[in-house]
């Protein structure tokens, strides 16, 4: 009897998954934040034109932050005007409302740098002046709002803030960078303080959080001006911190990756690619090498098995490094950018404009097809995203979808 209770009770536990583990959260990278995408049945190869083009729209302001893709909407931040306002599309393409945040970053490089975040019928947007918006899903009509200077005291990047916040259960998490607010820990649902981390009382940099969970604690993991700082989701205590080496070096922009008890990252200011062994009760952090040849500045890094795969920063190129031992083990002329991973394979998206298919075969990238993106405004900065057979490029104003699944037909 007590044997078919445990069953019963794990069976409703794959079915109604308990706490924050239940929650359908929608955000920067994909799942994990890793830039991995769950897909399947995806094509392996490209015409020579490229995929098809489903649809664009080409009016969502100025911008380099991905799109957010949901069972029914689209949400992507976008400046017009100096304001930044949070876009819905629906899948095909459609305006639906546009909802403002805030005053946006006008200066360097204008326009919205961060990814929206969806849970549930909530949406969280940040602008780079430092606005944190929570917004409802569908009406876009404002629950609240926070202003990482104001409120917060932040002082703002040479960039403007860029990071797309994290929410865990009832939590989101965001990195004002004061001395006495660094990182703070908010109720997602009033935006009220839970807790407060000074960290290493460094200014924000541009990185976007991730979580490490782990049997004993969860661990947000982020960057602030130099450093990567490890913080106890329970209180805010700040577990370990890990200082960048060399000067200027203020553009920590890429999301680290956790995995089977080992930290990622890869930087373009200080010491370039990097692996940390994570205690398991997750209190230290050891370093086991680093790369300061492999620099990515903002193009992210994907890990499949005993390799990162990244573009480099100071010479326009793409490596390959084994993670065993730190060492690049092989290099690709493609022009420095983004990379992601799905179904096998990896995409590339440089800044001049050129989207690559490659297959990623241990210490090899081997190029299988690509196409120029003729559509859109400004520089090619942004992440795409692969959602249901579709991937989502946006490139200034303009969201792209182009048809990448197999027999998907326009």
């Amino acid at each position: 009897m007590i044997r078919r209770i445990l069953q019963l009770f794990l069976i409703l536990n794959l079915i109604f998954p308990l706490g924050s583990q239940g929650q359908e959260i929608l955000q920067w990278g994909g799942p994990e934040r890793s830039g991995v995408f769950r897909e399947t049945n995806l094509m392996k190869s490209w015409p020579e034109s490229g995929p098809s083009l489903l649809w664009e729209y080409d009016n969502i302001g100025n911008g380099y932050g991905s799109p957010v893709i949901t069972k029914k909407n689209i949400f992507v931040n976008g400046e017009i005007d100096t304001v930044s306002y949070l876009f819905a599309l629906d899948l095909q393409g459609k305006f639906l409302w546009k909802a403002k945040i805030g005053k946006e970053w006008i200066l360097n490089y204008p326009g919205s740098r961060s990814t929206p975040t969806v849970v549930d019928d909530l949406v969280y947007a940040t602008t780079g002046m430092g606005q944190v918006g929570c917004l409802d899903t569908q009406t876009g009509k404002e629950r609240w709002s926070v202003n990482m200077m104001t409120d917060f005291h932040g002082p703002v990047p040479r960039f403007g803030f860029s990071e797309s916040v994290l929410v865990d259960g009832n939590t989101v998490y965001c990195s004002p960078g004061s001395p006495d607010t660094n990182v703070v820990a908010l109720d997602r649902f009033t935006g009220k303080i839970i807790w407060i981390c000074k960290g290493t009382s460094e200014m924000t940099a541009y990185c976007s959080p991730m979580l490490i969970s782990l049997s004993q604690r969860n661990i947000l993991v982020t960057f602030s001006k130099t450093t990567l700082l490890g913080i106890d989701t329970k209180d805010g205590k700040l577990l370990w911190s890990y200082k960048q080496e060399g000067q200027d070096i203020d553009c920590q922009v890429n999301t680290p990756i956790f995995e089977n008890g080992f930290i990622y990252f890869v930087a373009g200011n200080g010491n370039g690619a990097v692996k940390l062994k994570l205690s398991d009760d997750g209190t230290q952090i050891t370093e086991v090498w680093k790369n300061g040849r492999c620099d990515n500045l903002m193009g992210g890094f994907i890990k499949v098995n005993d390799h990162i795969y990244t573009s480099g920063y100071e010479k326009r190129q793409y490596y390959v490094v084994e993670t065993n031992t730190g060492a690049i083990v092989d290099s690709v002329k493609f022009d420095r950018g983004t990379i992601n991973y799905a179904d096998g394979m990896l995409y590339l998206y440089n800044e001049k404009g050129q989207v690559g298919l490659f297959r990623p075969n241990g210490p090899k990238m081997e190029q299988v097809s690509s196409f120029r993106l003729t559509r859109g405004t400004k520089a090619h900065f942004s992440h795409p995203v692969i959602c249901n057979g579709i991937l989502y490029i946006r490139h200034g104003r303009s969201v792209m979808a182009y048809g990448v699944k197999k027999g998907l037909k326009e």
